[in-house]
């Protein structure tokens, strides 16, 4: 079987034909002064662009809620080194929506342009506090002619946070495909506002389609990527199309899906709403096999994003950090084949 596979060898299938191999040591994003936090890739002409979230270490891992910036880097190969490139989505101003944090950025060239889909928040509360910003989030869009920008930001989201129809606090997580009929696909993470704040809860995931690229997205009744008991079960998914079927690779926070607790897994859906674990749901536990045959146990493996060469998932993209304490954060960059 490919999960017995997988804790022999290191390698897990994707789902799709294609499985996790040993990452070269170049094949990771890390500065010492920033967390790094988060990538998507989009190729232009013969330069490879990663979109990512970062915000200074010195603050500590919590700041990503508060201080959060999405930045970009390039590369000649599509596993890097990517080098820094700059700041796409600096401050703006509390007026605005994502006025002061932006996060959890997934980039996707839609007919000659590009869309980049994020969170964004603000807040009241001097200095910055976790709570008041994270029950702020929303989810926007920008759009550009180049994966550099400039990127056009807009005054609203295309999702609110703070929705009574959906009875949620805030959302995050934005990933979008598009459909075989031309229209698009979202699935976010969202908060009810059911049981107590600060936190709140359960959190959930909701779908939502659009006519174009930058909406209006209208959300579905119901929820997806759900465990029965389990407040919080999963979070952080990526979606794509391809063989007639919606795939998802999402974050089991718990062992919720399958036995191998904190892990990252698949599912699988005929229409994009009806979702359900593959025959084989099993991608890894946080660790990461190197080419150099270290095998690195990890805290956290978040964030999975997928960079296609065509229509082939070439590159799986995470964020990954090590300790207790979570004192600093890196992508890395696992090539499928």
């Amino acid at each position: 079987m490919r999960d017995s596979m997988f804790v022999s060898q290191a390698h897990s299938s994707i789902g799709t034909g294609d499985f996790l191999k040993p990452v070269p040591n170049r094949a990771r994003f890390q500065n010492e002064d920033y967390y790094i936090w988060g990538a998507s890739v989009v190729r232009h002409e013969n330069t490879f662009y990663m979109l990512y979230a970062r915000w200074p270490r010195k603050m500590g891992h919590d700041a990503w809620v508060t201080h959060s910036e999405l930045a970009y880097a390039t590369a000649d190969d599509q596993l890097g080194p990517y080098t820094h490139g700059d700041v796409v989505m600096p401050e703006r101003g509390n007026p605005y929506w994502d006025g002061l944090c932006t996060h959890n950025p997934t980039v996707h060239a839609f007919e000659g342009r590009y869309y980049l889909y994020y969170m964004g928040t603000r807040g009241t509360s001097k200095p910055r506090e976790y709570w008041n910003f994270r029950n702020n989030q929303s989810i926007g869009v920008a759009v550009a002619d180049h994966p550099a920008g400039p990127w056009e930001r807009f005054d609203q989201p295309i999702i609110d946070g703070r929705s009574e129809v959906e009875n949620t606090v805030c959302c995050a997580n934005p990933t979008v495909t598009r459909r075989p009929d031309g229209k698009y696909l979202m699935i976010y993470k969202a908060v009810r506002k059911d049981n107590t704040p600060p936190f709140y809860g359960p959190v959930v995931h909701f779908a939502a389609v659009a006519e174009t690229p930058t909406g209006p997205f209208i959300t579905r009744s119901g929820t997806v990527f759900d465990a029965q008991g389990v407040d919080f079960p999963a979070e952080d998914p990526f979606i794509w199309y391809q063989d007639q079927r919606y795939h998802a690779i999402v974050k089991d926070n718990n062992g919720s899906f399958t036995p191998h607790g904190l892990a990252l897994v698949r599912f699988v859906s005929d229409d994009g709403f009806d979702w359900s674990l593959s025959d084989e749901p099993f991608i890894t536990t946080p660790r990461v096999v190197w080419e150099d045959g270290r095998v690195q146990e990890l805290l956290h493996l978040e964030r999975p994003q997928i960079y296609f060469e065509g229509d082939r998932p070439a590159v799986l993209f995470c964020a990954a950090d090590t300790e207790e304490g979570r004192h600093h954060s890196f992508n890395v960059h696992i090539p499928l084949g």
